[in-house]
């Protein structure tokens, strides 16, 4: 077996075609390598449907057909910025979406796979902004409207997202601790892996006497950075540049 490789938050858009060309790179000397590639959510910086062409994002897409011919697995969970992928980008792109929260087995260990803005439950501004964003009925109708309309709206909660983010205290945009204690006793896990938070980091504690990780995947805005698990059992949170 080959190395599981996980990823989220790289934010891609044409505005930072460095981070483009790094995520091309990290596809072409890590990823084909790899048995198996999570990209758990925040892949693009927005997405208003899958009938936009996203020219300046051509070269991130064409880089999954490496993957293809590698044998690389590639699943893809939704994130707050890119929840309306579907599957036709899926197809084109050769990766299968998978529900969020999503458990799987890791070296034959119970684990659970996460973007994580669900366990951010003291910031219920954005709680309330994911429920009305998900929900079904205000999704086809934001897809009813023109490439135009969409693109505009986009823009524009992006725009609110920056300045609601600027004036919120960091640790309300943190996950909240007894909600990640919840998840773990729910799901009857001891390895929890997500992004969203862009605060990288391995957390080692107990639940109910219980040895338990919480891995917290970095963002792409400098560098790249993943996490991989190896055949070995070796867990490493990495930066590539």
């Amino acid at each position: 077996m080959r190395d599981w490789i996980f990823i989220s938050d790289l934010h891609l858009a044409p505005e930072r075609p460095q981070i483009i060309d790094l995520f091309v790179r990290f596809v072409s000397e890590i990823a084909v390598k790899a048995d198996t590639l999570y990209i758990l959510g925040d892949f693009v910086e927005y997405w208003i449907g899958d009938d936009d062409k996203a020219e300046g994002l051509k070269a991130a897409f064409s880089a999954f057909d490496q993957l293809k011919e590698a044998g690389t697995r590639v699943f893809m969970m939704h994130g707050n910025r890119d929840f309306l992928i579907g599957n036709d980008l899926a197809a084109r792109c050769h990766f299968q979406l998978v529900e969020d929260p999503l458990p799987v087995q890791i070296q034959n260990r119970p684990a659970l796979l996460m973007h994580g803005d669900t366990l951010c439950t003291d910031d219920i501004d954005y709680q309330e902004f994911r429920a009305m964003v998900r929900n079904e009925n205000w999704q086809n109708e934001f897809l009813s409207k023109s490439l135009g309309e969409r693109e505009q709206i986009a823009l524009s909660l992006r725009e609110k997202s920056k300045l609601a983010t600027a004036d919120k205290s960091p640790d309300i945009m943190d996950v909240n601790q007894d909600a990640v204690i919840k998840t773990i006793k729910q799901h009857n896990i001891s390895t929890l892996i997500h992004g969203h938070t862009h605060r990288p980091a391995i957390h080692e504690f107990e639940v109910d006497g219980n040895p338990v990780k919480r891995i917290v995947l970095g963002d792409w805005y400098e560098t790249g950075n993943y996490l991989r698990i190896s055949e070995e059992d070796e867990v490493e949170l990495i930066t590539f540049s």
